[in-house]
C-alpha cells in the first residue's frame, strides 16, 4: 500500500527538484556563475524523506560494450518503479534534464558530477509529480511503470562521438537507444500505453526523440505520446542584439556529433543548429506531443535572453532574479519573448492530436514538482495534471495559452 507523502517531505522534494530542473548550461564560469549560485542555494537533502518514495538505481552494465556510456565511460543508468493493477501494462519514460556543456573544459568538469558520470549519481531518487506513486498526487499515471533515464551525456541524449584528445565520450544517442531496448525487453514491448517525457534538457530530448520513440512501437497496438516540460527553448535575440543560445547550441551540436541524430524532417531544409531548436522541429513531429512551458521561462530569461556576457553593465541583474524589480522596458522585452513563444506554436496547435499548456508564470519545469503538477497554476480553472491527463486519454482537447503576465494569480513563481 502506498503511503501518503507528508507536506514537509514534499517541500523538501520540491526544493531539490527545482534545483535539479533549473541547473544552468554553463558556457563559462563568469557568464553563468550567478545563476548557478542562486540555484545551488535552493538545494536540500532528501535524507528525511519517507523510504517508500525513493527509487533505486539500475546500471546498464551490459550496454557498455556498445558504447552506451556517460562522458567518462561509466555505465548509463535508470530508475524503475514498477506498475501495478490497471497500470501494470503502461509505461512512463522520463528523460532526466540538467543543462549541457559546449567545450572540453566544461564537459570535463561535468565528469565529476552526476551529469557526466554514473559514479556520482544518487543510488536512490524521489519520484514526485507525474512520476509519483500517489493516486492523490498523480491520479492518471500513479500506477504505471515509471522510469527515469539518467542524464550524463550533456547533449539531450543526442550526441554520438568520441573526443580522443580529451577522452570524453559523447554517447547520448546510444544511451537513449540502449535504455529503450532494455526496457522493451523488460515488458514495455507489450505495453498498451506509453508516454515519453522530460523537463528542461530532458524536455528538449523528448521533443528530439518523440518520433524515434514512436518507431520502437511500430506495428504494435500501443498508444504512444510525448510530453515536453520546459523544453521549448527559442532561438531569439538577447538583450545585446546577439543570439547567445544559438551560439551555445552550435558548439554543442558540432562538438558532440549531434547533427546525424536530429529529425530529418528538419535537417532536410535547415542547418543542424537550427534543428536543435524545438520551434523548428515541432511542426514535423508525427507522434502526438504535449508542450508544457512557461511563457516566462526563468532559465531562458537568465541564460538566453539576459546572460551576463550580454549585460556587462548589470542592468538586468535585478530583474532576471526578481520580476518585481523589472522596469517597463524590461517587462516589454519579456512580453515580446512571450509573443515569440506563442507564435512558435501556432501551426503546432492546429493538430488535434497535440496539446498545449503555456502559462504566464516565472518558472521552469512544472511536471515533477508536486505543488505545480497537481496544484497550481491553472488556466481556465484546469491545472497541469488534469490538462495532461485529459489530453493523453482523449477526454478533451487541451490548447491552453495563458493571458500575459501579471494576469494569472494562480502562479507559483520561482523568481
Amino acid at each position: 500500500m502506498k503511503t501518503t507523502v507528508k507536506p514537509w517531505a514534499l517541500l523538501a522534494l520540491l526544493l531539490l527538484l527545482a534545483s535539479t530542473c533549473v541547473q544552468a548550461a554553463d558556457e563559462d564560469e563568469q557568464t553563468y556563475g550567478a545563476g548557478r549560485r542562486r540555484r545551488r542555494s535552493r538545494r536540500r537533502s532528501t535524507a528525511g524523506a519517507p523510504p517508500n518514495i525513493m527509487v533505486p538505481i539500475t546500471f546498464l552494465n551490459s550496454s557498455v560494450e556498445k558504447g552506451a556510456v556517460c562522458m567518462d565511460g561509466t555505465p548509463a543508468a535508470y530508475h524503475l518503479d514498477p506498475g501495478s493493477g490497471a497500470g501494470n501494462n503502461s509505461w512512463i519514460i522520463n528523460l532526466e534534464g540538467g543543462g549541457w556543456c559546449n567545450n572540453a573544459r566544461t564537459c570535463k568538469f561535468r565528469t565529476k558530477s552526476r551529469h557526466g558520470s554514473s559514479d556520482f549519481m544518487e543510488r536512490q531518487i524521489a519520484f514526485t509529480g507525474i512520476m509519483s506513486a500517489s493516486s492523490a498526487d498523480n491520479p492518471d499515471f500513479y500506477n504505471w511503470n515509471r522510469v527515469k533515464i539518467r542524464y550524463c551525456d550533456s547533449a539531450s541524449f543526442a550526441g554520438d562521438t568520441l573526443d580522443k584528445g580529451t577522452g570524453l565520450y559523447f554517447r547520448g544517442q546510444r544511451i537513449w537507444e540502449e535504455a529503450v531496448q532494455h526496457l522493451l525487453s523488460l515488458g514495455m514491448a507489450s505495453a498498451d500505453q506509453v508516454l515519453l517525457t522530460g523537463c528542461s534538457a530532458g524536455g528538449l530530448a523528448a521533443i528530439l526523440h518523440c518520433d524515434q520513440f514512436g518507431a520502437f512501437f511500430a506495428g504494435r497496438n500501443t498508444t504512444v505520446k510525448c510530453l515536453a516540460d520546459a523544453g521549448l527553448f527559442l532561438d531569439v535575440v538577447d538583450i545585446s542584439g546577439g543570439r547567445s543560445l544559438r551560439s551555445y547550441y552550435a558548439d554543442i551540436v558540432y562538438m558532440q556529433g549531434v547533427a546525424k541524430n536530429l529529425p530529418p524532417t528538419c535537417t532536410d531544409h535547415l542547418d543542424a543548429t537550427s534543428c536543435f531548436f524545438p520551434q523548428n522541429i515541432i511542426d514535423g513531429i508525427k507522434t502526438p506531443i504535449f508542450l508544457l512551458n512557461s511563457a516566462y521561462d526563468v532559465w531562458q530569461i537568465e541564460e538566453s535572453l539576459a546572460p551576463n556576457k550580454a549585460d556587462p553593465s548589470g542592468a538586468w541583474r535585478a530583474c532576471k532574479f526578481n520580476r518585481s524589480a523589472c522596469n517597463a522596458s524590461q517587462i516589454k522585452f519579456l512580453q515580446d519573448f512571450r509573443e515569440q513563444m506563442v507564435a512558435s506554436v501556432k501551426s503546432f496547435s492546429g493538430s488535434k492530436s497535440n496539446g498545449l499548456f503555456i502559462n504566464s508564470c516565472f518558472s521552469h519545469c512544472q511536471s515533477e514538482l508536486p505543488a505545480t503538477w497537481n496544484g497550481s497554476p491553472a488556466i481556465q480553472n484546469k491545472g497541469i495534471a488534469k490538462s495532461v491527463g485529459d489530453w493523453y486519454f482523449g477526454r478533451a482537447e487541451v490548447k491552453a495559452i495563458d493571458c500575459p503576465y501579471p494576469c494569472d494569480n494562480t502562479c507559483r513563481h520561482i523568481i
